[in-house]
């Protein structure tokens, strides 16, 4: 899954583009997703994630180390 934030889950949506007309076109909205590399102290050692712009605020409101601790409870693999 290319655009999908590994903290969020935010994903592409689906819908419509509906021009002046009226004529209605499938289209996708792309969340903003942003390769970020961040220290944990804990390890030592540098993660890079890929985060949308909603995730970036997430992890600087939680911390790096909570938002981590949170993924690999979930089971996914850092």
């Amino acid at each position: 899954m290319s655009a999908h934030c590994q903290i969020t889950g935010r994903a592409p949506s689906f819908g419509n583009a509906v021009s002046h007309s009226g004529r209605r076109t499938r289209r996708r909205w792309s969340p903003n997703i942003q390769r970020k590399t961040y220290y944990l102290p804990s390890e030592g050692r540098r993660v890079t994630l890929r985060v949308s712009a909603k995730g970036i605020k997430v992890i600087d409101r939680d911390g790096i180390e909570a938002v981590i601790g949170r993924l690999r409870a979930s089971g996914q693999r850092i």
